[in-house]
């Protein structure tokens, strides 16, 4: 089998192409180049190039074809354009789940195929299995990686049954140390490579100074909410239908200036989401401050004392139909029907037990124990045991 392998430069993916090419396939190298402007990385590095050398380095030490392809016009495009316009809207986008959707099984998925490879494989630490259908139709499952402390799905969660018909996870079945390891005893020049942080890509960078090349700094106010605001204090009304009171709980509490105190400036609502506590230059308070709530309109962030402040946590989301999206098609509600999953709306937070429930208007998200920082804009994803089965974005 002809398999094109995405080398990042990073230990991951240098064990995916190694392994496959233990089990006998032909393996080629494609790095995708997704940024080339050092101006807004720190450390004056610019990764891609390292990046590039440690992948060719990796390519010649198996002896495989390599191959780079710039890809910065189009992640720029439907990345980055995204990301700026979502912030200024007052929504926390997740760069890497469009990445993966938009570049990695989109484009570089269509180029792999293009040089007539029958799979494309990454280093992402998830598994993907079929079986088949009472009618003989193959169904593909996204499966949560091996390693708990790395699995990767949720960064998959926008993935369709074609995407997955062609993707190969070959180190999902692993640990990140046994990952490590393989590439000790093989001599990969990788072994030891940290792990890229920062944004999918683009190498460490620092997000505000990143969104100020386009978003510009605007003064604005900082409005301390306290606990004992009678905006915590409401009772909850008599609903008429489980739509309401899934309506209700999802809601956004519409903070006014009058409702707290002024207790502080920023440097503009844009650069800040729901639940950041870090950044706000806050003083006198025993525990930190969490932004509650950022209205976009009056340029003013909400904030309350303590990681257990009412306003931080919500039982439901709410996420749009049009922004539903289905790994498994198959297991798709019908208006009026429900579902006990296990959810989650961030990287690495623990499943949390939820029922989704789907009606004509929109689709909740009802958690068991109520959630803290859920942010517009985000992606939640939902699972089935260890299989990623749907997923959308918060509204």
């Amino acid at each position: 089998m002809k398999i094109v392998v995405g080398l990042s430069g990073g230990v991951d993916s240098s064990v995916t192409a190694y392994l496959l090419q233990q089990q006998g396939h032909e393996v080629v190298a494609l790095f995708m180049r997704n940024w080339n402007d050092a101006s807004v990385t720190l450390e004056d590095e610019c990764p891609w190039i390292e990046d590039s050398n440690d992948a060719l380095m990796v390519a010649q030490k198996l002896g495989i074809p390599f191959q780079v392809i710039d890809m910065s016009e189009l992640y720029k495009e439907r990345i980055v354009d995204y990301m700026f316009a979502e912030y200024e809207k007052g929504r926390t986008p997740n760069p890497d789940v469009l990445c993966n959707r938009e570049v990695k099984f989109d484009v570089f998925m269509k180029t792999a195929m293009s040089l007539g490879a029958d799979k494309a494989a990454t280093g992402h630490y998830a598994r993907v299995n079929s079986t088949f259908d009472e009618n003989g139709k193959e169904i593909f499952h996204l499966l949560a990686g091996k390693d708990n402390n790395k699995d990767q799905s949720y960064f998959l969660c926008q993935l369709s049954q074609d995407q997955l018909s062609k993707a190969l996870f070959p180190i999902g079945e692993l640990t990140k140390p046994q990952v490590r390891e393989i590439a000790k005893e093989i001599g990969l020049v990788t072994a030891d490579k940290k792990d890229s942080q920062g944004l999918c890509f683009i190498g460490k960078v620092s997000l505000p100074q990143f969104l100020q090349q386009q978003l510009k700094p605007n003064e604005g106010e900082i409005v301390e909410i306290f606990k004992d605001s009678p905006l915590f204090a409401e009772e909850q009304p008599a609903f008429s239908s489980k739509e309401e009171e899934l309506e209700f709980l999802s809601r956004k509490i519409n903070y006014k200036k009058a409702d707290g105190k002024v207790i502080g400036k920023h440097q503009g609502a844009q650069f800040f989401t729901i639940g950041q506590s870090k950044g706000l230059g806050i003083g006198g308070h025993k525990e930190s401050c969490f932004i509650v709530s950022r209205d976009m309109e009056n340029n003013i962030l909400f904030v309350g004392e303590g990681s257990h402040f009412p306003g931080l946590y919500k039982k439901a989301l709410k996420i749009d139909n049009s922004e539903l999206h289905w790994v498994r098609e198959d297991l798709k509600l019908q208006n009026g029907e429900s579902m006990e999953v296990m959810a989650r709306f961030r990287y690495r937070q623990p499943l949390q037990k939820a029922t989704l429930h789907q009606f004509e208007n929109a689709f909740y998200v009802e958690f068991e124990e109520a959630q803290s920082a859920i942010a517009e804009g985000q992606f939640a994803s939902w699972y089935i045991d260890e299989e990623l089965i749907g997923s959308g974005v918060i509204s």
